[in-house]
């Protein structure tokens, strides 16, 4: 029924690689089937100027596609001068998400910039980014945690999302392109390890969705996220 021939409740293959660049304090390449997202987070002794004599911490996110990331050229934002509306609410969601899980009094009066750049789009990019950018973000805070910089772990859970949607009729779990492009209904699901709600986006598009479809959109969701943590954990101690 899928175009992948995936089941309902079956996510693409994910893949995670770490320590992928030279310079970031933390960096991984996550592929979740074709969508592949580089994530680096990278370590800074100041905070932006509201945040200045709080001692608290800051993690923001910027996010950006490649030009060939899709099936036709897209231009580079730079060189229109601005960033778009859906770059700007991408990379503010994946901020939020990343602070969810982090104890901004543990991590001291300093930020982490999580920078995710989609380098191939199939659906559901700002999810790996959310995924893949907490990797990054874990990374940074063991290398801040094995100088001594911070006395306790600022991480306290980790942070994972993932597309689900009514396809054809049927709620499924991890949507890729073909899928997004036609489903009548689609969310994203932001949770913690724990399970925690921290953010949910969901539309419909030509249709309408019931609160039991709503339930089992959220289940999905739990599911795909248990993986994508146990796939997170693997990463980082690997």
């Amino acid at each position: 029924m899928r175009p992948s021939g995936r089941d309902l409740s079956e996510m693409r293959p994910v893949s995670i690689e770490t320590d992928v660049t030279k310079h970031a304090e933390g960096s991984c390449m996550i592929r979740v089937g074709d969508t592949h997202v580089l994530c680096t987070a990278s370590l800074e002794e100041r905070v932006p100027p509201f945040m200045k004599g709080t001692g608290l911490g800051w993690v923001t996110a910027e996010y950006g596609m490649l030009p060939r990331s899709t099936s036709s050229r897209m231009r580079r934002e730079a060189t229109a001068g601005k960033q778009g509306g859906r770059t700007v609410e991408i990379q503010r969601l994946i901020g939020r998400s990343l602070r969810a899980g982090v104890d901004r009094v543990a991590l001291g009066e300093r930020q982490i910039t999580v920078d995710c750049d989609v380098i191939q789009a199939d659906g559901g990019t700002r999810c790996a980014a959310i995924t893949g950018g907490w990797i990054a973000l874990r990374l940074a805070v063991n290398k801040l945690m094995k100088a001594g910089d911070v006395i306790s772990d600022p991480l306290v859970d980790p942070v994972a999302a993932v597309s689900c949607g009514i396809y054809a009729g049927q709620p499924v779990l991890d949507l890729d392109y073909p899928e997004d492009s036609e489903a009548g209904v689609d969310g994203n699901f932001i949770m913690t390890g724990s399970k925690r709600l921290i953010e949910v986006q969901m539309s419909a598009e030509g249709s309408t969705y019931s609160r039991e479809q709503m339930n089992q959109l959220m289940d999905l969701a739990e599911k795909g996220v248990t993986e994508l943590v146990a796939a997170q954990k693997a990463a980082v101690n690997a």
